[in-house]
């Protein structure tokens, strides 16, 4: 998720100024990270920059004034377009992939990197599971969806783990090409 894109969301929904933005932001999708002030008007001045976005106005606040942003059709064309392509994982292998390869290459245990991961994402998953019941509907939905992709990668595991052996006579054989 993009914050330019989170920002041209609430947009639509209304202008406002940063400080706002922030909020918002922080109460709809910052549960496991708010956005920072520093981020927000620098995000926003990129949008106005890229006529995503536009000042419409200050607003007196108790910090003094503020600028009011909107959205552009410009903007809203954009907003549009991301909202409705698909977010199709990439194919790229991860971090968790070379870590097994590296391991295989060095000479080194790559169950023992399995074994780690398999206890860190079920962990992960035990207590996402347990603080499903005591969240509201935003954050639930949220650990829903990391609890599939924790799901997902604890069977890349379980399938790495059963292929080591065909993974350390291919690497073993590219090896020997240097």
């Amino acid at each position: 998720m993009t914050v330019p894109m989170a920002l041209l969301a609430l947009l639509d929904d209304g202008p406002s100024h940063g400080f706002a933005l922030k909020r918002r932001y922080d109460a709809v999708l910052g549960h496991d990270r708010e956005l920072r002030y520093g981020q927000v008007y620098s995000t926003l001045a990129r949008l106005e920059r890229d006529g995503l976005a536009e000042g419409v106005g200050l607003e007196q606040g108790d910090a003094g004034e503020r600028k009011v942003y909107a959205i552009t059709p410009r903007g809203v064309s954009e907003l549009d377009e991301w909202l409705t392509v698909a977010d199709v994982a990439t194919g790229r292998p991860s971090e968790l992939f070379a870590k097994v390869v590296l391991a295989l290459v060095a000479g080194r245990p790559a169950q023992d990197v399995l074994d780690a991961q398999r206890a860190a994402t079920l962990a992960r998953m035990r207590e996402l599971t347990a603080a499903r019941h005591t969240v509201d509907a935003i954050d639930r939905v949220a650990a829903d969806y990391e609890i599939a992709h924790l799901e997902a990668d604890l069977h890349w595991v379980e399938i790495a783990s059963a292929r080591l052996a065909d993974l350390a006579v291919d690497i073993s054989a590219t090896a020997g090409d240097r």
